[in-house]
């Protein structure tokens, strides 16, 4: 079960390894964060970069190295990573790569009470579905692409693991999509029942507990 840490943003987490190699200010390490895509990897919200880099210091996991400012700039203070940050950011990236932990995508949510829009307009939702898949997949191929000609595959892993999802579920998808279009899904006739008339077939009727 993966513990109650302290810093629970995953911000947190990109920003421990952006400054593991040199001490950085906030602007710095948002400029080299998207630089990297972490944008991409995670559900990162810029706007509470600085709060994060704040509890980051307030529990040990950052200290600063020196505040300047230059003309009228903003004062900007340049933090590194400190030994304690150092082990959390190593036990962090351990617990994610070694746990799970049930995830609830929208699509899924969907999918669950797909009946209710009946199985022509699930066709036709879904074939949009394909058609935004199959043009994000065609975009990412091309970004990682160029991106193989300039870093190493160590630092796509990523990429290549999202890639490999997007994958997934364009054929997932795909298929069911084949299904409604060629009327070859199973409990069709029961779906169209259900639609046309309102009532449930009693064969869709969910078990009883215990039964």
């Amino acid at each position: 079960m993966p513990k109650r840490r302290k810093v629970t943003n995953l911000l947190g987490l990109a920003v421990l390894s952006t400054v593991l190699f040199q001490p950085m200010h906030p602007y710095e390490m948002a400029a080299v964060m998207r630089e990297r895509g972490k944008d991409r990897d995670m559900n990162v919200k810029w706007g509470s970069l600085y709060t994060v880099v704040q509890n980051l210091e307030k529990h040990g996991f950052l200290e600063v190295v020196h505040s300047d400012r230059q003309g009228a700039r903003p004062e900007r203070t340049v933090y590194r990573i400190t030994e304690a940050g150092r082990q959390e950011m190593v036990d962090w990236v351990s617990e994610l790569l070694a746990s799970t932990e049930e995830e609830q995508p929208r699509f899924r949510a969907g999918l669950s009470i797909m009946g209710v829009v009946g199985p022509r307009e699930a066709t036709r939702l879904l074939g949009l579905r394909v058609a935004a898949l199959e043009k994000q997949l065609a975009a990412e191929r091309a970004e990682l692409t160029a991106l193989r000609e300039r870093m190493h595959p160590f630092f796509l892993m990523e990429a290549d693991y999202g890639l490999t999802l997007r994958e997934a579920d364009l054929g997932w998808v795909r298929e069911l999509h084949r299904q409604l279009a060629d009327e070859t899904l199973p409990g069709l006739d029961l779906w169209h029942r259900f639609y046309d008339t309102g009532v449930l077939p009693p064969e869709l009727v969910p078990p009883a507990d215990g039964g």
